[in-house]
Parts: structure tokens; sequence; C-alpha cells
């Protein structure tokens, strides 16, 4: 079991989008498409053992990863979320499925295949890092052989590679091209090029798309810059949304279509597992952008949302749902303003108090992240819901 609390009734999901919606609206809000696998993550570790040692972790996870970190959080913060993706007919894959049901995400795009084993993930957290192993094979079928038609949505969230542009009409992005012509807005993000050629026709496919939002390191890449602002800039003259975020230094962006700009900084946070947080990013800028917010709180609503899912064990699992942002939120407005850190976050987050009011008692909150009854961590439900006791603060430069 997922841990995740599925006894809550479905009016109590809080919906961001509930004013916004018609009768002829999409019924999905967000489609997403790629490879799930079954990560097993250690976490608390000082060291990496060294040859012929062992060492023992402080804490360890194990919860659907992959794709679903983001189909999770965009679920988690409302949105109705189809996901689709192949999945072996093992206990992994049956235990992912299981999960990803009880997260209230649409599967009737996605295959389960016989004789094929799900893809697994060990993933392991070292002094604020991680390492990662990785085994499994291509899925039996192309991503449009398995979706078929894509599900009418108001958002398709993918990642852009070099080797399969968007609008040449290549077989595996030939799904995503029929949702961007029934209405969908395409919101991208890229890997790591382990080459080094950060190939210019990335780029170039962000003529199909409503927003980027690649890491520092990745848009510096891409665009031939220097730093995180040229970046962003070279990028705004490409796609109406461009995100860079930046680690430690926070994050920025442009909204060409409003002429808005933003950058915020970081929250400092002790952080036990980085995975997924990129993921909860782009949930949190997509759910604001759906919804029309301004960018800056756009922006400061994604830093927060990762910010929430770095300090619990899991990727997907980790992901906050509108009971832990209000939990967050009531806390942070009982603590004392009496130094300039407090009184910034209470002023930056000031746009949840009308959010906030609105989210019913037993919204959604996160898993614990365990194929066994109970987290390896033993951690009991409430401390899930009221850590971390200490508030969160703005990075200090």
């Amino acid at each position: 079991m997922s841990g995740h609390d599925d006894e809550v009734p479905v009016d109590h999901v809080f919906d961001p989008l509930a004013s916004l919606r018609r009768d002829d609206d999409p019924v999905v809000d967000v489609f997403v498409q790629g490879m799930v696998f079954l990560d097993i993550i250690f976490t608390g570790l000082t060291a990496m053992p060294k040859n012929g040692t062992e060492v023992w972790a402080e804490g360890m996870g194990s919860c659907p990863g992959g794709i679903a970190n983001l189909a999770v959080a965009a679920s988690r913060l409302g949105l109705n979320t189809s996901l689709g993706a192949a999945f072996g007919d093992d206990d992994y894959g049956e235990f992912c499925w299981r999960s990803l049901e009880q997260e209230r995400i649409d599967l009737s795009r996605s295959q389960r295949y016989p004789h094929w084993h799900t893809p697994v993930t060990v993933s392991v957290s070292v002094s604020g890092d991680r390492r990662m192993i990785t085994h499994g094979h291509d899925a039996p079928q192309t991503a449009t052989e398995m979706i078929g038609t894509a599900p009418r949505a108001r958002s398709v969230l993918i990642d852009l590679d070099a080797d399969r542009p968007l609008g040449d009409g290549h077989p595996e992005r030939q799904w995503v091209e029929q949702a961007a012509a029934g209405g969908a807005l395409l919101f991208a993000d890229v890997g790591w090029d382990p080459s080094g050629q950060w190939s210019p026709t990335v780029l170039e496919q962000l003529q199909h798309c409503h927003a980027f939002m690649p890491n520092a390191v990745e848009a510096m890449a891409y665009t031939r810059t220097d730093s995180a602002h040229d970046a962003l800039y070279a990028l705004a003259d490409l796609v109406p949304l461009s995100v860079v975020t930046n680690g430690r230094d926070g994050a920025l962006a442009i909204d060409s279509a409003t002429g808005e700009e933003a950058s915020v900084p970081a929250l400092r946070v002790d952080a036990i597992d980085p995975t997924g947080a990129g993921d909860v990013f782009d949930a949190g800028i997509l759910v604001g952008s759906l919804a029309g917010w301004p960018l800056l709180d756009r922006m400061n609503f994604a830093t927060l949302c990762s910010s929430l899912a770095v300090q619990e064990f899991g990727g997907s699992l980790a992901a906050p749902g509108w009971g832990d942002l209000a939990d967050w939120w009531q806390r942070v407005r009982r603590q004392p303003t009496s130094n300039a850190a407090a009184r910034s976050v209470q002023r930056r987050f000031a746009f949840l108090d009308d959010l906030v009011a609105e989210v019913p008692p037993g919204a959604v909150r996160r898993a614990a992240a365990t194929i066994a009854k109970l987290s390896d961590a033993q951690v009991p439900t409430n401390s899930r819901t009221n850590n971390p006791s200490a508030p969160l603060t703005e990075e200090t430069p």
C-alpha cells in the first residue's frame, strides 16, 4: 500500500480551478506520459560505503517514481490528472499501479504488459545530494501506440529531447501534437544531455510550447549564456512562459504574455530526500498558470511545494497536498514576526490566505512511502502533517 489517506471523500479534494470550470471544458487538467519506476530510496547516509563494507541508512522509502513523481504532484494539488505509462505484470508493477489509482490518477491511457518487468531505481541520498542505480528495458510499445488518442486536456507536461522533436511528425510525438491540436497547452522540461552537445534543435521545439522550465545549468548550456538571468532572457524570446530554477539561489521567470517578471529566493529547509523536487516545482507552476495566478504567486507557490517535498521520504509520495500547504501556512501565520526573515515569509505567502480559506478539513495530505503496511521510518501519522516544527525561512546569501 502507498500509505495514502484514500479514505478521504472526493468532496474533500480541494479544486484550485473550481471557479474557472465550464461544462464544455476538458475533464482532464493535465496529461503526462513517460516511464514509471519502482523507486527504492535510502536517506540519511553520511557517506557511501567503501569497497567490502556496509552502511546503515537512517530511513528508507519505496514508491512509484519517474513520471509518477509529476503525476502524483499534480493530482495532490487538485488537478484531474491522466497518465500514459507502461507497467509490468510483476508485483512491482502492481504496487505502482495500485498506488497511482489511490492517488486518483486516471490510468486509462496506460497499459500492463505481460512478461515485461517494471524498471527499478535505487536512490541513495548522501549529504543533501543523491546517487541512483537503475535497471530496466524499453517499453514494449511506443508512446503513441500505447496511448492511441490522447485525452482532451487543458495541458500536457512533456520532456523535450533532440532525438524525438516536436513538429516533425516523429512517431513518439504524434500523441503530443494531437493533444496540442485539441487545445492543450504544452508545458516542457528537459533532461541532462550526457553527450554535452546541447543541441539547438531542442530550443527550436519551443515554438510549439506554452512554457519551458529547465534548471539553470541546462538553460545556460542550451542558450550558450553565462548566467541564469541571461539564459532566462534568451528563452523568453522563444516561449510565452520561461522559468529557470537555480537551486539554492531560488528561481526566476518571465511571462511574456502578461509582461510579468519574477525572481524568488529559495526556502531554507533540512532536506532529507531531493528526489522529485523538480517535478513538484513544475506541478506548482502548472497549477498556478492554469488558475491564472500572478507570476510572483506562481513562483512562490512552486518553491514552497518543492521545499515541503524534500523534507519527506520518497519522491512521488512526498509531494504535498493542499492539506499540507494549509497546515504549513497556519503554522507560519501563528509564528512571531520578531525578525525580518519571518516577516518576509509572511509577506511572500500572504496570497495563501484566500486559497487556504477554501481548503476543506481532511484535505489531501502526503502519503508514507512504503510497500509495507507501515512506514519503514515508523513515522506517526500526525507527525507527517505537523513537521517540520521549525519555520521555513528565506535562503540567506
